[in-house]
């Protein structure tokens, strides 16, 4: 065991023990050259026997696989080093405390940081999920979520995760924690894949939120609202179908989950019964309609609801229609009539941007829970697909308005960042060519940028990631350039981001190693574009005025601080 203040690799002073198990110690350290708290893992490899060797590998296995990730919701591997017969592996130290011992205080936990903390780790199950190859994390619990001081979750223990093989038939050993483990995970039901983790996942909400350990008496995951029938009835569904034996019958990604979680509202047994009296009220009314002006052509109009004349003639009316409501409408009727069309679609989008030029979060519920629920008939042409996702990523983009009046633009591009991921995953999948494919890449990679920007600080990788962040914004106002028919406002938003943009980050474009020269240049460039642009509207007579204080006043200033 290591001693108090001794030195590890001449660098890392042990400060105290933090933690302790029957083969490995856990030290807090502090790195005497970067003045950083890192915890160190000691593993002792002289102790004989079986379980032992099993022990060492399950750690060194869960070494080499956390020091390929960088996800803020998992801690990193920074150093591994062997010394003799003892291994220390160098990782992130996790202040804070872990769900078992806050739900120990509390008894269980309000529901409001439970989805928090479930959409922190579904995204972050996601993350694994997708590495190559999938890493299945196995072992979800309370005692293995750590909630630091500023709220966010973090896993830990990565003791029993395992890469998914594909030609595997079973896992090799049955792990697992009882009680939360899915039924997979001992053995003769064929190998843990992502599914796994979703049931663990649903598991630990379970006890999150009603305080009943899985591993005590009953033995059982009841719904959630018999012993709360103040919780949500949509996160009740959500975590029966988490939690179902068969992994068929559960989400089949994280993704789906994370779906559901941000929208679990919509799911409420009262929300449904709204929305399905509303339904009926608007149906009732529209049959009444017709019967009323159109009783002579009802007949005619009955026996084209299965040829595409009747799909044509909803669009075409829906077209037509001034009143916002009755339009949307429209275009639902349309939808469910031929799911996998994508008119409709496009139609329902433009008419979003059209009404008041914001796209609110009533209408991004409304929008993205009916392209979700008809994702599988969109993919019997996946083209179509990719038109809707990055139709929909520009309307994120360039309109999205959650009520926060002081975010700003960066803010949104973070939020179109799945829908053109979607775009550059299928394209690539599906080997297409998809016209739109280079711009919706520069439209991820910009709003990827934004949203890790403080990661990147944080890890010393914001030279690098600044340097290719300043191509991304050479190709974006390239981009511009040549589609000057593009709509008025993408224009101006777009020159506007890049305004922002060279505001905000000058100083690190400086830093890594775009010169002087290079950077006024383009904002000559930029201006000269800006010029000739007409501001038509109120909105984009605003946006010009920001643009031009941000381009004459703003960045000379800047240019003289960072260069001089």
């Amino acid at each position: 065991m290591a001693k108090i203040g001794s030195l590890i690799d001449q660098k890392y002073e042990i400060i105290t023990i933090i933690g302790q198990g029957g083969m490995s110690t856990v030290y807090l350290a502090i790195d005497r050259r970067l003045n950083k708290q890192w915890a160190i893992k000691e593993i002792k490899k002289t102790m004989n026997g079986r379980q032992n060797e099993i022990h060492i590998h399950s750690l060194l296995t869960e070494a080499n696989l956390m020091k390929k990730w960088d996800h803020p919701t998992l801690p990193r591997i920074v150093d591994i080093i062997e010394e003799n017969e003892t291994i220390y592996i160098v990782m992130d130290y996790v202040e804070g405390k872990s769900l078992d011992v806050i739900l120990k205080e509390k008894g269980k936990i309000q529901q409001e940081f439970v989805i928090n903390w479930a959409k922190q780790l579904c995204e972050a199950l996601h993350y694994l999920h997708t590495c190559k190859p999938a890493v299945i994390y196995r072992d979800m619990k309370p005692a293995n979520i750590m909630v630091k001081p500023d709220g966010n979750v973090k896993l830990i223990d990565f003791g029993i995760a395992r890469e998914y093989k594909q030609e595997n038939s079973n896992d090799t050993l049955c792990l697992g924690t009882r009680g939360y483990a899915a039924p997979e995970q001992f053995g003769g039901k064929g190998q843990t894949d992502p599914r796994t983790d979703i049931y663990c996942l649903g598991v630990t909400l379970y006890h999150l939120l009603t305080g009943k350990d899985p591993a005590e008496p009953p033995y059982q995951i009841y719904p959630i609202r018999t012993w709360d029938d103040s919780l949500s009835s949509g996160l009740e569904k959500i975590i029966i179908k988490c939690t179902e034996l068969n992994p068929e019958d559960r989400y089949q990604s994280c993704k789906e989950l994370l779906f559901d979680l941000e929208h679990y509202t919509e799911m409420d047994d009262e929300c449904l019964r709204v929305k399905k009296k509303n339904r009926i009220a608007f149906f009732s009314s529209l049959i009444a309609c017709i019967t009323f002006f159109l009783a002579g052509s009802v007949c005619q109009y009955i026996g084209n609801r299965n040829s595409e004349t009747y799909y044509a003639q909803l669009i075409e009316n829906a077209q037509k229609e001034t009143n916002y409501e009755k339009k949307i409408s429209m275009y639902q009727d349309a939808v469910d009539f031929l799911p996998e069309r994508v008119e409709a679609y496009l139609g329902w989008i433009e008419a979003t941007k059209e009404n008041d030029g914001r796209f609110t979060v009533q209408e991004e519920k409304n929008l993205i829970a009916v392209v979700s629920q008809n994702k599988q008939s969109l993919m019997q042409v996946p083209q179509n697909y990719i038109e809707i996702s990055y139709e929909i990523g520009r309307l994120y983009w360039f309109y999205y308005d959650y009520g926060d009046a002081q975010d700003s633009q960066f803010s949104r591009t973070k939020h179109a960042i799945p829908w053109f991921s979607e775009v550059v995953s299928i394209n690539n999948e599906q080997q297409l060519e998809y016209e739109h494919y280079t711009i919706a890449v520069i439209y991820r990679d910009i709003g990827i940028f934004n949203r890790d920007y403080s990661s990147y600080v944080r890890e010393a990788k914001i030279n690098e990631n600044s340097k290719l962040y300043w191509e991304y914004l050479l190709q974006f106002e390239k981009f511009l350039a040549n589609h000057p028919d593009e709509d008025e406002l993408i224009l101006w938003e777009g020159y506007e981001l890049i305004a922002n943009s060279l505001d905000v980050y000058l100083g690190k474009f400086k830093s890594s190693g775009v010169e002087r020269e290079e950077i006024e240049q383009f904002c000559c460039a930029v201006s000269e574009k800006i010029e000739k642009q007409v501001a038509t509207d109120e909105m984009t007579v605003d946006i010009q005025k920001r643009i031009e204080w941000i381009m004459e006043k703003q960045i000379p200033e800047k240019l003289k601080l960072a260069y001089e």
